[in-house]
């Protein structure tokens, strides 16, 4: 359907639901500006009696920003790159080779979709302690390229959709799976592998569960688990609490931003096929 044939109310709807949803994060913005005392008298002012820009230095002089995105962008980056190899490639066996049982095992690796991540808790735990990564960015990089179950699907389907007679032909000239895998299917699932960056960097972005199990030493803190520790030394300064919300929140929102366009084509050329 083309965009001149989206009934008007169509559109008005997606304003209103545009608007709904940046609400909450318009007022943040806005209300990390406000004085302390605004916050504290009347709180559900929209817009600030006086713009307060010095409350963005105080929340970074009162937290070691720097530190805490840079721990943050080596979690996210390692994670990253663990997801996107290691899911890769096991797509690329469930979707492009023929081995018996391929299906059976297939539906095993669905269903651990179905467990919640609290089940497999204390073993991950206890064996990340015995392999000596306890306490270390590493004990949560090295699992993301052990694979996950959800972009592997992600993934699978979308290698099902690239014709096999460009396999077929690249087997004809001499190229093995390797090759085929790596100057084929790679290439041309650019928009899905970036998807699967994307939502690997955001989970490990927010991850808080990871670093609160794993690590103990405050140098080693990243941002989603450095801005509790902030939120329960500064809970009675609001305006701060806001300002480091924005800071923790800004980097998602320019990567989104620089990324929507490979984002919406990577999903929306992930066909759902058997």
């Amino acid at each position: 359907m083309s965009r001149r044939n989206v009934h008007p109310l169509a559109h008005l709807a997606l304003m209103t639901a545009t608007a709904l949803f940046a609400f909450p994060l318009v007022w943040m913005v806005l209300s990390s500006l406000k004085p302390a005392n605004q916050l504290t008298e009347d709180p559900y002012a929209f817009w600030p009696t006086r713009w307060q820009w010095s409350n963005y230095p105080q929340a970074l002089s009162s937290l070691p920003y720097l530190r805490y995105l840079r721990n943050s962008l080596i979690l996210c980056t390692g994670s990253v790159i663990g997801s996107v190899t290691s899911c890769a490639v096991v797509a690329y066996g469930f979707s492009r080779l023929r081995w018996r049982g391929r299906d059976a095992v297939f539906g095993v690796l669905i269903a651990t979709m179905l467990l919640p991540w609290h089940v497999t808790m204390i073993p991950r735990f206890l064996l990340l302690r015995e392999l000596g990564l306890y306490n270390s960015l590493a004990a949560l990089i090295v699992p993301t390229f052990l694979g996950d179950a959800f972009f592997i699907f992600l993934l699978r389907q979308f290698f099902l959709t690239i014709p096999d007679e460009l396999s077929e032909a690249a087997r004809l000239d001499g190229l093995g799976e390797w090759g085929i895998f790596t100057r084929i299917i790679v290439p041309l699932s650019k928009p899905a592998l970036a998807t699967v960056a994307l939502f690997q960097f955001i989970a490990s972005w927010n991850d808080f569960n990871g670093p609160l199990l794993y690590l103990s030493d405050p140098q080693k803190f990243p941002l989603a688990y450095g801005l509790e520790q902030f939120v329960s030394s500064y809970s009675d300064q609001t305006h701060l609490l806001l300002a480091a919300a924005v800071m923790f929140t800004l980097p998602m929102v320019v990567l989104f931003l620089l990324a929507q366009q490979t984002f919406l084509k990577g999903i929306a050329t992930t066909g759902i096929k058997g």
